[in-house]
């Protein structure tokens, strides 16, 4: 007969053939029967924040990550690291996607040793300052968004453990940047920055605010990815998303700048129906797109898509159908947010989809036109957006480098003086932003064009805009407020800048007091 006892002896041999065991139907094959609406609350993923920390493995040395949606609203971090200090744990290594004022706890784990090197895209506050000071032993590395997300998939930034802020997550890991539930208590829309660390961080720590029932869909991290589940009191306070760089402006002198950069768009030769947009952070680059939406809709164009940092008033145009597509590797405000929760034609990427130099589909390939701030602009069209004039980190590469280099036309909008500050100079105080890859410089005094791109000055001439050199601008700054003394600088390197493509283009030397 052909029966299963028949045929032990020869499932014993296939078995040890192949390398497995032989099945056991034994009492460890217990057939759960609890409901699993109550079962899944007891998901072995859904653990403390100390639990987490110990399962994942994390030892001394190793390297931890995090993103920055919630901007100046972010808890995460400050949580994280505390706990980390509180247990014992030495010379780690950073690796955030941004870092904001509300991070100046950091400096009190760096000086203890918990923290001995960061790696980030940008830097602000007391932090930033104390660093510039000397603070580190070891230089900070800074990569734009792009770089960052490909240095990630490529294994050169490896991550160890990730934790990972999320405004929703259900027990099984699948999370997102909004909730669907009645009882959400945070936003932050796209979890861009996020999704490299989630995909290949070795081990993956969710925490969220917001634990619903599996399964939360559409979800941005998958469960696939993530090996523990924290629940806390709040991951970050959305009101703080839209401030500082990326304030809706008032400003007078930003307006000026911004309706100028939308004259520059408007008759660049690059503002025909499918034209594709993005706007940097600064009050004047966010500002431009809405003064080019009149234009739009006299000329009955519409923009295929806008990438980049998500605003509402780029949501409005969207809308509208003035802009097809909303392509969101960071929402800039609880507009975009919520934008990106309800509409399917607003879409989500990974920081390496959106940036990444090595990505072949990456959607600044597909940009024509960007709208970016500045520090800094030399007279050879290099950027500083990084390092204040006064020697001391205060900004962020963010996305700059990369949509400058790959946009069919990229502007800077910058004043000539900030106060009694040149933003127009010899030579900028860091290099982040290559001047071959800058097109366009617009200021409240004029608007210069690269040479390189004759064509752009010949049609912005015609359309009566004011072209000036930068040359010209830099002499008229120094003529209202002199000639700055030179920065105290010291021979400290406390952060180096990478290009995109993985080179090191700058260093940063410290600044005395």
């Amino acid at each position: 007969m052909n029966t299963l006892n028949d045929r032990k002896t020869l499932v014993s041999q296939v078995a040890e053939a192949m390398g497995k065991r032989v099945y056991n139907d034994g009492a460890e094959n217990h057939k759960e029967t609890e409901p699993r609406l109550e079962l899944q609350h007891e998901s072995p993923k859904l653990v403390s924040l100390e639990d987490a920390i110990r399962r994942s493995g994390l030892r001394d040395g190793m390297t931890i990550s995090f993103h920055h949606h919630f901007r100046g609203g972010d808890k995460v971090v400050n949580m994280v690291v505390a706990k980390l200090a509180e247990m014992g744990f030495k010379d780690l290594h950073l690796a955030a996607s941004s870092l904001q004022d509300v991070h100046a706890p950091l400096i009190e784990h760096i000086r203890n040793g918990v923290i001995t090197q960061i790696s980030t895209s940008g830097l602000r506050g007391e932090l930033a300052k104390e660093i510039s000071h000397g603070l580190m032993a070891k230089p900070v590395i800074f990569r734009s968004h792009g770089a960052r997300g490909a240095a990630i998939a490529s294994g050169e930034l490896h991550i160890d453990v990730a934790f990972l802020g999320a405004s929703s997550a259900d027990p099984l890991g699948n999370a997102c940047g909004y909730s669907r539930s009645e009882n959400a208590k945070s936003i932050c829309g796209s979890l861009g920055y996020a999704l490299p660390d989630a995909r290949y961080a070795d081990k993956v720590v969710v925490l969220t605010d917001d634990l619903v029932n599996y399964p939360n869909t559409p979800n941005s991290i998958s469960e696939h990815d993530v090996d523990f589940v924290v629940e806390v009191d709040s991951v970050g306070d959305s009101s703080k998303i839209a401030s500082g760089a990326i304030r809706d402006t008032k400003n007078p002198r930003d307006i000026l700048l911004a309706k100028q950069a939308a004259k520059v768009i408007v008759n660049s030769g690059y503002f025909n129906d499918g034209f594709s947009i993005q706007t940097g952070s600064g009050g004047a680059s966010l500002a431009a797109v809405k003064y080019i939406r009149q234009s739009m809709i006299d000329r009955n164009i519409q923009a295929s898509f806008a990438l980049g940092g998500i605003t509402a008033h780029m949501v409005k145009m969207h809308e509208e159908g003035l802009i097809g597509r909303l392509i969101d590797v960071q929402s800039f405000d609880k507009v975009a947010a919520e934008s990106l929760k309800n509409d399917p034609r607003h879409k989500e990427v990974a920081a390496y989809e959106y940036a990444s130099k090595q990505e072949q589909g990456s959607a600044t390939h597909y940009l024509d036109i960007v709208i970016l701030s500045a520090l800094e602009v030399d007279v050879h069209f290099n950027v500083n957006v990084l390092v204040g004039s006064d020697g001391i980190i205060r900004g962020a590469i963010g996305g700059h480098p990369d949509t400058a280099e790959d946009s069919a036309l990229s502007i800077i909008v910058c004043p000539m003086l900030r106060g009694r500050i040149p933003c127009i100079v010899d030579e900028v105080t860091t290099l982040i932003t290559p001047g071959r890859t800058v097109d366009v410089v617009v200021t409240e005094y004029g608007i210069a064009v690269n040479p390189n791109r004759p064509e752009i000055a010949e049609r912005l001439r015609e359309a009566g805009l004011h072209l000036v050199t930068l040359e010209e601008l830099r002499d008229r700054a120094l003529k209202i407020i002199g000639t700055p003394a030179p920065l105290p600088f010291g021979e400290k390197v406390v952060g180096v800048v990478l290009n995109r493509d993985g080179s090191v283009m700058d260093v940063i030397k410290d600044i005395k007091e």
